[in-house]
C-alpha cells in the first residue's frame, strides 16, 4: 500500500516530462548523473558529521569536567546544549534555505561544524567551550532540518531509501566517534583537547561536495539530480530562468502548521526520542564507568549502542514507507528501550552488552521520526515547514532532560532516579509516536 502511496507522492511533485531542445539531450543525462552521485556523497558526508561533536564529548566527559573544573550540574547543562541549539537555530533553516538555497546553507553548516570542533578544546574555559560548542551545534541544527528537505526535493521517488542511507551514515558517525575517541586520544598523547579537535577534519572533508551546488543553486543540474522524471518539481517549464524556478520552488505559501495534530504529535515524539538519545550519548558511558566498567570499555559500549543504528537506520525507513501505519514500529522500539533501562537499573555491569544493544535499537526512533517527516507531507515545501517545526519544537522539549539527569545524579549520588526518569519518558513517547504514525498529511489537517 505504501509503495502505491510513494508512487502517488512522486506524481504530486513532478510534472509530465518536458521536451527540451536537441542540444540538451546529450549533455543533460551525464550532467544529472554526475550531480546525483556528488549529491549522494554530500548527504553521506554531512550525516557522518552530525553527531561526533556530541558522542566524542560523551566519551571524554569526565576528562573535560576535570580539565575545565565543571560540576555535575554544569556538565548536565553541557549535555543540554545540543537540543537547545537545535531548537534555536533549527527554526531558522527553512528561512535561510528560501533565501540562499538548501545546499548553500548545508555547506555553511559544515564550515561551522569544522570551525567549532577545532576551536572548542582550546578555549581553556567553560564559557568558551560552550560558545564554540554552540557554533558547531548551529551547523548541525540547520543541516538536521534540511536533510529531509533535500531528500524530498531531489529524490522524491526514493524518500525511504535515501532517508535510510542518510540515517545509516549518521548512525555510523555517531558510533565511530564513541568507539575511537578514547583510543585515538591515547594515541595522540593522552590530551583530551587533541582527541576532540581531530574530528574537525571530518567536517572539512564534508564541505567539498556541496561547493558545486552552492555555485549552481538555481541550475537544472543541481535542482533535482536524483529524480527519475525530467520535469520540474514545481511543474514549471524547463526553459524558465533558473532564479525564477528557485524562487517558485521555495516560496510556496506557508502552512498553518500549528493547526495540524499530526505535526504536534510528530514534534512531541521527536522531542521525547531526542531526550532519550542525548541522555544516552551524554551520560551512558559515565553510567557504565560508575558501575566499574573501564573507560575504554564504556566507550565501546556507547559505540555499540550507536552502531546498532547503522543497519537498522537503513532498514526501518524502508519498512516504514511500506506500512500504512508506523505505530507498530514505534511500539517495538519503545519496548526495547524499556527492557534496556530495566537492565541498566538492575545489573548495569553484568549485562552491559545486552543493555547497550537494546538501547541502541530503541534509539532508532530518530530515523523513524525523520521518515515520518517525509511521509506526513505531500510536497518539499511542506516537508521543509514540518521538518523545521517538528525538529525545533522537539529539541526545545528535549532540553530539560539531560540537565535534569545531571542534577538528579549529583544530588542523589547514584543513577537510580535518572534511570527511572528515562524509563518513564518512554511511555508518552510511544503514545505520541502512534498518533504521528497515522496515514495522513499536514496539508489536509492544516486546511481543515
Amino acid at each position: 500500500m505504501m509503495g502505491v502511496m510513494a508512487s502517488e507522492e512522486s506524481r504530486t511533485v513532478t510534472s509530465p516530462q518536458i521536451r527540451t531542445p536537441e542540444a540538451h539531450t546529450t549533455t543533460e543525462p551525464a550532467t544529472r548523473a554526475w550531480a546525483t552521485r556528488l549529491l549522494v556523497v554530500g548527504i553521506v558526508l554531512t550525516a557522518l558529521n552530525l553527531r561526533p561533536a556530541i558522542t566524542s564529548l560523551g566519551a571524554l566527559l569526565e576528562e573535560v569536567r576535570d580539565g575545565l573544573g565543571m560540576s555535575g550540574s554544569v556538565a548536565g547543562l553541557l549535555t543540554s546544549v545540543p537540543p537547545l541549539c537545535f531548537a534555536v537555530f533549527g527554526v531558522t533553516a527553512p528561512r535561510l534555505a528560501r533565501r540562499f538555497g538548501p545546499a548553500a546553507v548545508v555547506c555553511a553548516g559544515m564550515v561551522a561544524i569544522a570551525a567549532g570542533l577545532l576551536v572548542r578544546p582550546y578555549t581553556h574555559s567553560t564559557a568558551g567551550f560552550l560558545a564554540a560548542s554552540a557554533l558547531t551545534l548551529m551547523g548541525i541544527a540547520v543541516s538536521n532540518v534540511l536533510m529531509p528537505v533535500i531528500v524530498k526535493r531531489w529524490f522524491p521517488d526514493r524518500v525511504g531509501s535515501m532517508t535510510g542511507l542518510y540515517s545509516m551514515a549518521l548512525a555510523l558517525g555517531t558510533a565511530l566517534a564513541a568507539a575511537v575517541t578514547v583510543p585515538m586520544t591515547e594515541a595522540l598523547g593522552g590530551s583530551w583537547q587533541s582527541g576532540l579537535a581531530i574530528w574537525s577534519l571530518l567536517g572539512v572533508v564534508a564541505i567539498v561536495p556541496w561547493i558545486p551546488f552552492v555555485r549552481q543553486r538555481g541550475a537544472r543540474s543541481a535542482e533535482q539530480p536524483g529524480a527519475r522524471s525530467a520535469g520540474q518539481p514545481d511543474g514549471r517549464s524547463a526553459e524558465q530562468p533558473a532564479g525564477q524556478r528557485e524562487h517558485a520552488r521555495v516560496a510556496a505559501p506557508a502552512l498553518r502548521i500549528t493547526r495540524s495534530g499530526t505535526a504536534w504529535a510528530l514534534a512531541v515524539y521527536f522531542g521525547l526520542q531526542a531526550t532519550g538519545a542525548y541522555i544516552t550519548m551524554g551520560w551512558m558511558a559515565q553510567i557504565f564507568r560508575d558501575a566499574g566498567v573501564p573507560a575504554g570499555t564504556a566507550g565501546l559500549l556507547l559505540a555499540v549502542t550507536m552502531v546498532m543504528g547503522v543497519p537498522l537506520a537503513f532498514v526501518i525507513p524502508r519498512l516504514a514507507t511500506r506500512l500504512p501505519h508506523q505505530g507498530p514500529i514505534v511500539i517495538a522500539l519503545g519496548v526495547c528501550g524499556l527492557a534496556g533501562y530495566a537492565g541498566l537499573y538492575l545489573a548495569p555491569a553484568a549485562g552491559s552488552w545486552a543493555w547497550a544493544l537494546l538501547l541502541g535499537i530503541s534509539n532508532c526512533s530518530f530515523p523513524l521520526a525523520l521518515t515520518m517527516v517525509g511521509m506526513r507531507s505531500r510536497t518539499s515545501a511542506g516537508v521543509a515547514q514540518l521538518s523545521g517545526f517538528a525538529q525545533s519544537t522537539g529539541y526545545l522539549i528535549s532540553i530539560p532532560g539531560p540537565l535534569l539527569v545531571g542534577v538528579l545524579y549529583q544530588h542523589s549520588g547514584g543513577w537510580s532516579l535518572p534511570i527511572g526518569l528515562m524509563t518513564a519518558l518512554l511511555i508518552p513517547q510511544m503514545v505520541v509516536g502512534v498518533l504521528a504514525g497515522r496515514n495522513r498529511t499536514v496539508e489536509d489537517e492544516a486546511a481543515a
